[in-house]
């Protein structure tokens, strides 16, 4: 872990041989960058926010950001424009500690790996609730994804009619979500969605068994991983995973379970990332079948 300043924020760098995460100190924390060293950023980095801090308002940046579901205002809007409270080395990476807010009351801890012998992160994100009553909530990860990608995102193996009577898919829908958008392909084995600058708001959610999602861009492959229990609820009639995108991003958002947190209680949420270079853009079902499902 070093100190270093990136795009105007005094910033923590991790790196390998391969691969680097810068995360943000001045606002946040934020992951803001996680790439090939020298190479593309695979998250976003809105311009005209870079560098700042001290707004009045929320301001998304672009990157790795820790929110709170189910969204609300000002619940899932509390500000992160100011320095946080604390940052610490532990094994292979960093501590990250941000002080409960006045609306929430909720204290947020990210806790970031980077192993040294393969191009994988680890992101362990706690919500520990600071106040005197309970709250319920869950840990919303969410990744702001550069512009001109696009995701992937698998589903169920097929069954026939015969063989389960009872759905196994849930899928939440909202009032702009447009499934004769063209950034969508929705095949038998994989839902395509593509990052258009052209484009407004869409939006899915679904309860995740697969418990993978991916993004291409520039012949790159970011993949995230994420539990989902289906004894436990979720935010939004059941979401462990939602993709949101507009002009300016693409969001792959994983969720943890919905819980009450008593006083001084906690709740834990982990992703695991990894990256790969020159891997083709799949066009077709029978693409991703070919060049992402050996890497996940």
């Amino acid at each position: 872990m070093e100190q270093v300043t990136f795009n105007g924020w005094k910033c923590l760098r991790l790196a390998n041989r391969e691969v680097e995460l810068v995360i943000t100190r001045d606002v946040g924390p934020r992951v803001i960058r996680f790439g090939y060293i020298g190479g593309t950023n695979l998250f976003r980095e809105i311009p005209d926010q870079q560098g700042k801090c001290g707004e009045a308002t929320w301001q998304i940046r672009g990157g790795h950001r820790f929110w709170i579901a189910p969204e609300a205002q000002p619940w899932s809007y509390e500000l992160d424009n100011e320095p946080y409270e604390a940052a610490e080395a532990i094994a292979g990476g960093v501590r990250l500690r941000q002080q409960a807010g006045p609306v929430t009351r909720l204290a947020k801890q990210m806790e970031i790996t980077l192993a040294a012998d393969s191009n994988t992160v680890t992101v362990a994100h706690t919500l520990t609730n600071a106040g005197d009553e309970p709250v319920e909530c869950a840990p919303w990860a969410l990744s702001v994804m550069n512009l001109k990608g696009q995701a992937v995102i698998p589903l169920p193996a097929k069954i026939p009619h015969t063989g389960r009577l009872t759905h196994n898919q849930t899928w939440s829908l909202w009032g702009y979500t447009d499934f004769g958008d063209p950034r969508w392909t929705l095949g038998s084995r994989y839902l395509f969605f593509r990052q258009d600058p052209t484009r407004g708001a869409n939006k899915l959610g679904i309860a995740h068994r697969e418990k993978w999602v991916a993004y291409q861009l520039e012949g790159f492959l970011f993949v995230k991983r994420f539990e989902h229990c289906d004894s436990q609820p979720y935010p939004d009639d059941g979401c462990s995973f939602e993709t949101f995108s507009n002009e300016d991003i693409l969001e792959l958002e994983s969720l943890g379970p919905l819980v009450v947190l008593k006083p001084g209680g906690s709740t834990r949420h982990v992703e695991t990332w990894k990256l790969f270079k020159g891997v083709p853009l799949c066009k077709t079902e029978a693409d991703a079948d070919a060049h992402i499902l050996p890497l996940v």
